[in-house]
């Protein structure tokens, strides 16, 4: 149509709008009709400027896709600005540029010591939670940089998935996992009585690891004997969003020292993720802000 108005200056040249809407096969009337709508705002400018503006307020923002962005739109319920349903979003964000498409998924690195003894599988792939610190899934994840291999070790809770311990080193030790323990349960000493899950790595099944969990009186869980990624789904999940949020096509990692990783991924799990990452798992929520509404909740009822 665009192309039609250009030739016909903008339907000016009458003589040549049947023979260019002929040879593109558009109708005169379809032509007419954009004439006379091309000049009006679009419908969707407001909120399609307000997409703009949350994709600019954190740098991880770009990933979101329409089921995010929607939910980040209800959150921030700007003022004078209608919200369109879902599919409409997924629309507007086409046309401006916003679309997400997913990337790579990381694989599990943790090996299974088939001599120690094991825990039972306490969740069995129930990784709801009706409140906080009750159930909880750990695992580590590693980053290559260029001067050596960082390893990743997180406690998430199964009810906001919120970061409760986060701890990093440069090799996956059983001692990588008992920080991450200790950073946990002095951030929530509440953790205590709640599960925590993870798969059946060397580092689970060690002395160190257990006495800590004996110590701090948390239930330990493991994937089921023979068991699958799948009994640990919901903390492979993190880490493949947390890759794909925080580092493909945005950071090469084999440029990068050991502790400017460490910097990066703190930031984003500790900072972005726990407090402003829309989570939709949480309805459209950041786990901190679901979390705050929980106790606002039992505040109100007492």
């Amino acid at each position: 149509m665009r192309f039609i108005a250009i030739k016909t200056n903008d339907g000016m040249i009458k003589g040549k709008i049947s023979f260019y809407c002929r040879m593109l096969k558009v109708s005169r009337q379809g032509f007419h009709n954009y004439l006379a709508n091309k000049d009006k705002p679009w419908k969707y400018e407001a909120v399609a400027e307000e997409m703009i503006k949350i994709n600019s307020e954190d740098e991880y923002n770009d990933t979101y896709g329409r089921i995010r962005m929607h939910q980040a739109l209800l959150l921030k319920n700007p003022e004078n600005v209608h919200i369109p349903s879902e599919r409409t979003v997924y629309r507007v964000m086409e046309e401006i540029g916003l679309s997400h498409k997913p990337k790579r998924k990381p694989n599990g690195i943790t090996k299974a010591d088939r001599e120690a003894r094991k825990s039972d599988d306490l969740l069995k792939r129930d990784f709801r939670a009706s409140e906080p610190l009750k159930k909880t899934v750990t695992d580590i994840s590693e980053i290559k940089a260029k001067d050596g291999k960082l390893y990743v070790s997180a406690i998430f809770d199964c009810y906001d998935l919120a970061v409760l311990g986060l701890s990093m080193d440069t090799n996956m030790k059983a001692t990588l996992c008992v920080n991450t323990l200790d950073n946990a349960f002095k951030a929530y000493p509440k953790l205590r009585g709640a599960i925590v899950h993870s798969d059946r790595g060397t580092q689970y099944t060690s002395n160190e690891y257990r006495n800590v969990i004996n110590k701090y009186g948390i239930q330990q869980s493991m994937n089921s004997d023979g068991g699958r990624c799948h009994d640990n789904a919901r903390c492979e999940s993190m880490w493949a969003r947390m890759k794909e949020e925080l580092l493909y096509d945005r950071y090469n990692t084999k440029e990068m020292t050991v502790e400017e990783l460490k910097i990066l991924i703190w930031r984003y799990f500790i900072s972005y993720w726990n407090n402003r990452r829309i989570c939709s798992a949480n309805g459209g929520l950041p786990p901190m802000v679901k979390r705050q509404r929980y106790y606002e909740s039992l505040n109100q009822a007492a």
